[in-house]
């Protein structure tokens, strides 16, 4: 699963995705969560637009209001069938959703969960894909890399990253292209490491939450 990630500022995001005459302001979030508005990318004809959207997706049937299920993940394996997510994922409501990395927490062995940051390699900012409906969006999730099962280790999922080559293809290709999209993103391009529990709380939110952890052993 993705429940909190680090978002760009909107002059990065306009750089790395090209965009142009977009109307928003806002600064990184070093700690975004669900329900909170997130800046994303979809597509608009034959041109792309960034919007700011609400994490956690509101389907057309629920008239606007957020239900009482969380929907800020949607299972890579089941877009197709779910009742939530078939619409948006069956009219091509596609859009990429960017970040500069994600927080996952791991289980040891004594049941505390230790919080990790995971960022990648090649590429300094890139894009989760995502579903959006109206004002609002989701983050797909699939089966978890080697790296990332060993992180996540009580679920072993993870977000669905696309490979920069992929981009074009999730916002404008069809199901059959879109689909091929969503492969598990290569571990030896993942950089993790254990951060503070302060990123626990959404209240904290500064760019020190992306440091290492100190341990005694330093």
């Amino acid at each position: 699963m993705c429940g909190r990630y680090v978002s760009p500022d909107e002059a990065s995001i306009e750089r790395e995705f090209h965009l142009v005459r977009t109307e928003w302001q806002f600064p990184a979030n070093f700690n975004t969560a669900p329900s909170q508005p997130v800046p994303a990318i979809r597509a608009r004809d034959a041109d792309r637009e960034g919007v700011l959207l609400r994490w956690g997706l509101v389907p057309f049937f629920a008239k606007g209001k957020p239900g009482k299920y969380s929907t800020f993940n949607a299972r890579s394996e089941t877009l197709a069938s779910s009742a939530i997510f078939r619409g948006p994922w069956k009219h091509g409501q596609r859009c990429i959703i960017p970040a500069l990395g994600f927080y996952e927490w791991h289980v040891n062995t004594l049941g505390t969960k230790q919080p990790f940051y995971i960022h990648l390699e090649d590429q300094v900012i890139f894009g989760f894909a995502g579903l959006w409906e109206g004002e609002s969006c989701t983050i797909i999730t699939m089966p978890a890399n080697s790296l990332m099962a060993g992180i996540h280790n009580s679920k072993a999922r993870m977000p669905a990253i696309l490979a920069r080559d992929m981009r074009e293809l999730w916002l404008f290709g069809g199901p059959e292209a879109a689909g091929a999209a969503l492969v598990a993103y290569p571990d030896d391009q993942m950089i993790a490491y254990p951060v503070d529990p302060r990123v626990n709380s959404p209240r904290n939110n500064d760019e020190t939450l992306l440091d290492p952890l100190q341990t005694n052993a330093d």
